[in-house]
C-alpha cells in the first residue's frame, strides 16, 4: 500500500509540475506570427503576405561563402512591403578560421541594410566534427558576427540538437527553436525560453505561390535594441600574421593599425606579454582604427626592382626591406612574393585599383582581402550574379 501511494503522488507530482516545465516558455506574451524564406519560395508577393497577417519575415542571405540568388529582391521587396525583418546565414564551417571568415561574408553581405530582428545564425549539418568542435565552431561564429557588425544574434536550431548537440556557451543567446506538429516546444534543459518558434515546414501563406513554407512565432525579443541605423561592418580588411622573432603585441598593432586589447581579443590572448614566433595571429581593422592602414601583396617580376616597387606603392624601401626581412636589397627573384603595408602618410594612393579574377577565386573572398563588400564590388562592377566570376575578369575595387 506503502509503494502504492508513493507512486500515487509521484504521478501527481508529475502532472501538476511536469507538465509546465515539459513546455518551453514564450520569452514575453508579446507574440508575432513570421515566416521564414530562400530561393526556394521563388518569387514572393510581400505585400500579399502582410495582408495575410504576417509581421515578421527571416530572409535567407547566405550559405558558406555563398548569396542565395533571391536575398537582395526579396530584401527589397519585403521592405516595401513594410515588414520587419530578419536575415540569417547557413553555415557550413568545419573549423575556428572557417567560421571566422564566414562570419565575415555574412556580415558584408548586410552592409548598408536596414534589419530589423537579430542576425541568426543556421547550423545543423555537421558531418563528422565533434560534440566540441561543433560548438566551438557556432560560437565563433557568432562572436565574430556580433563584433563586426556590432548587432545581437540569435540561435536557430531544432529541438533534437538544442537537447543533445549545444552546450551552455551557445545557451547564452537567445534560441529560435524548431519543432513541428506541437502547440508548444519542448523544455531542452538548456535554453529557459524561446524568442522563436518555427512550428511548422509546410505552411501555405497567401503571396507565395507553388511552394510551402516555414512558419514561425516571435516574441519581442527577436527584435535588435538598434533598428534605427543600417548595418555596417566594422571590418574594413582582415588578414593574418606569422609572428617572427623578436616581435611584439604592440609592434605588431602599430603595424596594422590596430589596438593591442582587439589583438588579445581577437585572438584570446591570456598574456599580451607572451607570443611566440610562428603564432598565427587574426588581424581585423575596424573603422575606430587611428591609423588608414593597406596591405597587399605583390609577386616580383622580371626586370623589377625594389626602389621601383617602393615608388609604385609609395612606401619606402627600408619598409619593404624590414616588412619582408630580406637580407639584400638588390637581390629580388621573380615570383617572390612582398608584404606591402601602406599607411596614411604614404604620398601614393592605391585605395583605387583593380584586381584580375583568378582560377578558384570567389567575390566573397576577393571582398574579404581588399577590406571592401561584397555589394560594393557587385554595384561598381555591375556584376548580375554575385556566385559567378571568372578568371581573368578584371574588377574594380574602390575603397
Amino acid at each position: 500500500m506503502k509503494n502504492w501511494m508513493t507512486l500515487m503522488i509521484g504521478v501527481i507530482m508529475f502532472f501538476y509540475f511536469g507538465i509546465t516545465s515539459y513546455a518551453l516558455a514564450p520569452s514575453s506574451e508579446e507574440i508575432y506570427r513570421g515566416i521564414d524564406v530562400s530561393e526556394w519560395q521563388g518569387m514572393i508577393d510581400f505585400e500579399a503576405v502582410k495582408q495575410s497577417g504576417i509581421n515578421v519575415v527571416y530572409i535567407k542571405s547566405s550559405e558558406g561563402q555563398w548569396l542565395d540568388p533571391n536575398f537582395e529582391i526579396n530584401y527589397k521587396k519585403a521592405k516595401e512591403a513594410d515588414l520587419k525583418i530578419g536575415v540569417y546565414h547557413y553555415l557550413t564551417a568545419t573549423t575556428v578560421e572557417e567560421a571566422k571568415i564566414e562570419a565575415a561574408f555574412f556580415v558584408s553581405a548586410l552592409e548598408g541594410k536596414m534589419i530589423d530582428c537579430r542576425l541568426a545564425m543556421d547550423f545543423e549539418s555537421f558531418g563528422d566534427l565533434s560534440i566540441a568542435s561543433i560548438n566551438q565552431v557556432g560560437l565563433v561564429f557568432l562572436q565574430t558576427v556580433q563584433s563586426l557588425s556590432r548587432k545581437e544574434v540569435v540561435v536557430y536550431s531544432d529541438t533534437s540538437n538544442a537537447m543533445n548537440i549545444w552546450n551552455q556557451s551557445i545557451a547564452n543567446y537567445p534560441l529560435w527553436i524548431a519543432e513541428y506538429g506541437v502547440s508548444q516546444p519542448q523544455n531542452n534543459g538548456k535554453w529557459s525560453s524561446w524568442v522563436g518558434f518555427q512550428y511548422s515546414d509546410v505552411g501555405m501563406i497567401e503571396g507565395i505561390s507553388g511552394s510551402e513554407v516555414d512558419l514561425d512565432y516571435f516574441t519581442k525579443d527577436i527584435f535588435l535594441s538598434d533598428q534605427k541605423t543600417p548595418v555596417s561592418s566594422i571590418i574594413t580588411s582582415s588578414r593574418t600574421y606569422t609572428v617572427r622573432s623578436g616581435d611584439t603585441l604592440s609592434e605588431i598593432a602599430l603595424r596594422f593599425g590596430v589596438s593591442v586589447s582587439d589583438l588579445v581579443r581577437q585572438n584570446n590572448i591570456s598574456n599580451p606579454n607572451l607570443i611566440y614566433p610562428g603564432e598565427v595571429l587574426e588581424i581585423f581593422r575596424n573603422e575606430f582604427s587611428t591609423t588608414d592602414f593597406l596591405s597587399r601583396t605583390y609577386t616580383v617580376r622580371s626586370g623589377d626592382t625594389l626602389s621601383a616597387i617602393a615608388l609604385r606603392f609609395g612606401v619606402s624601401v627600408s619598409d619593404l626591406v624590414r616588412q619582408n626581412d630580406i637580407s639584400n636589397p638588390n637581390l629580388i627573384y621573380p615570383g617572390e612574393a612582398l608584404e606591402i603595408f601602406r599607411n596614411e602618410s604614404s604620398t601614393t594612393d592605391f585605395s583605387s585599383r583593380t584586381y584580375i579574377v583568378r582560377s578558384g577565386d570567389t567575390l566573397s573572398a576577393i571582398a574579404l582581402r581588399f577590406g571592401v563588400s561584397v555589394s560594393d564590388l557587385v554595384r561598381q562592377n555591375d556584376i548580375s550574379n554575385p556566385n559567378l566570376i571568372y578568371p581573368e575578369e578584371v574588377l574594380k575595387i574602390n575603397k
